[in-house]
């Protein structure tokens, strides 16, 4: 039963990423929308072609700029949320105490590779 528990753990948790993951992707649509309504703003003031061309490259650097970093700090947390899962599964599955054979305890480590790669 520990095992079921350990793997239902594992699931709330790869639920609550992906929620997170939502969010993250709520809040670049919006960043995104917050850029485009600049760049309306931008083209629709009384400027000359060469003001508003310049203030278009600049507005395209710094989003890019800051979907690198947005996607740099995503990726760093998913990383973490991964290792964490992973160190907690194989100490729950280290602690087992189910009565597993010493034949069957080397059957739990691909199991857990198994996780890893997913």
């Amino acid at each position: 039963m520990a095992i079921l528990e350990v793997f239902e753990k594992a699931k709330k948790q790869r639920k609550a990423a992906e929620q997170k993951k939502a969010l993250k992707n709520v809040a670049v649509g919006a960043a995104i929308g917050a850029t485009v309504g600049a760049v309306a703003g931008v083209l629709l003031a009384p400027k000359s072609g060469k003001e508003t061309r310049e203030e278009l490259a600049q507005a395209a650097k710094e989003a890019v700029e800051k979907a690198k970093v947005k996607m740099e700090e995503a990726k760093e947390k998913a990383e973490e949320v991964v290792e964490e899962v992973k160190g907690q599964l194989k100490q729950k599955m280290e602690n087992c105490q189910c009565g597993c054979s010493a034949g069957e305890e080397e059957n739990k480590e691909p199991a857990l590779e198994d996780v890893e790669k997913k």
